[in-house]
């Protein structure tokens, strides 16, 4: 089998995780901060905050802006779960504004009918490892004195014209067990307010600015350093790792292109996908449904997946709960029905590549 993800950290890896449990500081510490400044750096941010998971970085990221119940947040129905339930955990309500199909992102033509006097952010998500489209959504943000958000689990070290993602606003990031980059669980969030930077730090610290001295209530988003040991190295090898996502990308376009029904995934003019998945679409020409293909591919022994298989708020726990506003979302609601994603990761060979676009044409063409 053939999966869809691969985790290889590397002897690297394992030798910094094996000096840090020998030190026997295992908790947040030096090792973290090395991180926090490595990733500050990649993402052209002034502060970086280390947390424990991606979720966290997005629910401290809304804390920190100290909404009021009642404060809405516009962000994409076609997203992980995560993104949603950060929301409704940071006490506000969810809005949703339909996507493009070029990109799988916000659409900013929806982005007006979304808008309330109670809209206090705009949380755009870096889906597949492609930026959003960031320099029409900013004079949006601009324009309605919103905050802006982004939700960049999946695209670290995407760029939009030179310009990272998780730079624009104020950025959260996953480094869960599948990601381009991984400590396991973890997450982090970028900025460039100060201000900002240090109530999070705070805020993931029980509320502490010093020990005992209490000056917020807070939580435990902390994260150790010997999970930070594991993604220390993967940064010296990061550009290499993304260099051979985009190689793959591009063979797999090469290799599956013209065939009735499926629609093969573009990074767009002026964007630095990072190729976190590689998304194709079903349409309904092809001569298969997504179940067939997505069957043919095990037997074949390809691993997929379909991310993800229904707009995020079609779920009864949402449909009825009272912060999440379902509305119609057309675009997003037909690339959900279409979605399949292949694998992508550096570990493929190129006999890896072959088989898959074999396959592929096999079940399709």
């Amino acid at each position: 089998m053939i999966p869809i993800s691969r985790v290889d950290l590397g002897e690297d890896s394992i030798a910094m995780a094996v000096e840090v449990l020998r030190s026997g500081r295992l908790a947040q510490g030096a090792v973290v901060a090395e991180f926090e400044r490595r990733f500050a750096e990649m993402t052209g941010c002034a502060h970086a905050v280390a947390v424990s998971s991606g979720t966290t970085a997005l629910v401290a990221s809304l804390e920190a802006l100290q909404l009021q119940p009642g404060d809405e947040v516009i962000t994409s129905p076609l997203t992980f779960v995560a993104t949603l339930n950060a929301i409704l955990e940071a006490g506000a309500t969810a809005v949703f504004a339909d996507v493009a199909e070029a990109d799988f992102a916000i659409d900013p033509a929806s982005v007006g009918a979304a808008l309330g006097p109670r809209t206090r952010v705009l949380m755009p998500v870096h889906l597949y490892g492609q930026a959003a489209p960031m320099d029409q959504l900013m004079p949006i943000a601009q324009k309605h004195r919103l905050a802006v958000v982004e939700d960049a689990a999946q695209s670290h070290g995407a760029t939009l014209n030179g310009k990272a993602v998780g730079s624009y606003g104020i950025g959260g990031f996953s480094f869960y067990g599948t990601k381009n980059l991984t400590t396991g669980e973890g997450g982090m969030v970028t900025t460039n307010d100060a201000d900002l930077a240090e109530r999070l730090q705070v805020l993931r610290n029980q509320g502490m600015r010093q020990r005992y001295e209490y000056v917020m209530a807070g939580h435990n988003y902390r994260l150790t350093d010997l999970q930070a040991a594991l993604v220390l190295p993967q940064l010296d090898r990061y550009a290499a790792n993304v260099s051979a996502r985009q190689a793959n990308a591009a063979a797999l376009n090469q290799g599956l292109k013209g065939i009735e029904g499926l629609v093969v995934p573009q990074a767009l003019p002026g964007r630095g996908h990072v190729w976190h998945q590689y998304t194709v679409r079903l349409t309904p020409e092809a001569r298969l449904t997504r179940e067939q293909f997505v069957e043919g591919l095990a037997e074949a022994g390809i691993g997929c997946g379909v991310y993800y298989p229904k707009v995020v708020f079609d779920y009864p726990v949402y449909l009825n709960h009272p912060r999440v506003q379902v509305c119609d979302v057309p675009v997003a609601r037909r690339l959900a029905s279409q979605v399949v994603s292949l694998p992508v990761h550096p570990a493929l060979s190129s006999g890896d590549v072959a088989q898959i676009i074999a396959a592929v044409r096999r079940l399709l063409a």
